[in-house]
């Protein structure tokens, strides 16, 4: 299995970090993808990354709620790191829109993210894309790159059968499955028997979103094996037969893994 999105370089699991690799290892989790949150945040994944190569993987961007009047220096400095041409990240994220909380800074949050998109066209690189109560205005955006051949992952999918087949018209993308699929009222489950397990990729979102029976907890990497019987539940395939799908859409995507 591949989580392709987990943030273990956040502070909660600095207590603990080598069992929760342990504890990933142990159910099968051979590699982990670290989407970046903001410039403080850079170091601490970095850091993971070089104390475990090859398992963990970065990735380079501002999250849409970290985007604030100052958003166009701090991007011009992140920018910096993919100029250099032995850089490390495998893709930029976490990027997007966000408008659930407020729409402060809805055109910079546009702003930043078209130019993140720009970012992922220059450096022929796949996005990790992060929407909340902004479906429209982020189709909207893609769409204008259309022709571009991106790639990528709309992270944390929960929406509708329409909203996926909105985002999966973008043909390089797949939708991000987590710990949402295995809630009680979820709609997810019945959404994605109309999209192919091609188009499909795990992830935890970790510290954030644990899966039951795991809900209300701090998610970690190995909580990812719920979502995945869930989605061979799901499927109607085996445990397996997910492993082996995910993971070859996961290298497809992310071509720079090791």
């Amino acid at each position: 299995m591949t989580d392709t999105h987990s943030h273990l370089y956040e502070p909660e699991f600095v207590d603990d970090i080598d069992d929760v690799i342990r504890r990933a290892q142990d159910v099968g989790v051979e590699r982990i993808l670290l989407p970046n949150i903001n410039a403080a945040s850079l170091r601490p994944m970095l850091d993971l990354c070089e104390a475990h190569p090859h398992y963990f993987y970065p990735m380079l961007g501002l999250h849409p709620e970290d985007v604030k009047a100052d958003y166009a220096d701090v991007l011009d400095e992140m920018e910096q790191n993919l100029q250099m041409p032995d850089h490390p990240y495998i893709a930029v994220g976490e990027v997007g829109l966000d408008f659930y909380w407020d729409r402060t800074y809805a055109a910079e949050q546009q702003n930043a993210f078209r130019r993140q998109v720009e970012w992922a066209v220059r450096y022929q690189l796949p996005l990790m894309i992060h929407t909340r109560s902004a479906h429209r205005e982020l189709v909207d955006i893609l769409e204008e790159y259309r022709e571009e051949n991106l790639s990528g992952v709309f992270h944390c999918f929960g929406g509708s059968l329409q909203e996926a087949e909105e985002l999966l018209s973008f043909p390089g993308f797949v939708l991000g499955i987590g710990g949402i699929v295995t809630f009680k009222k979820s709609p997810l489950p019945e959404v994605l028997t109309h999209v192919p397990l091609e188009r499909v990729v795990l992830e935890t979102d970790a510290p954030y979103l644990a899966p039951t029976p795991h809900r209300g907890q701090r998610n970690e990497s190995s909580y990812i094996v719920e979502t995945r019987n869930k989605i061979a539940e799901i499927y109607k395939v085996s445990p397996e037969t997910v492993d082996e799908v995910t993971n070859a859409t996961v290298r497809r995507i992310f071509r720079r893994l090791k």
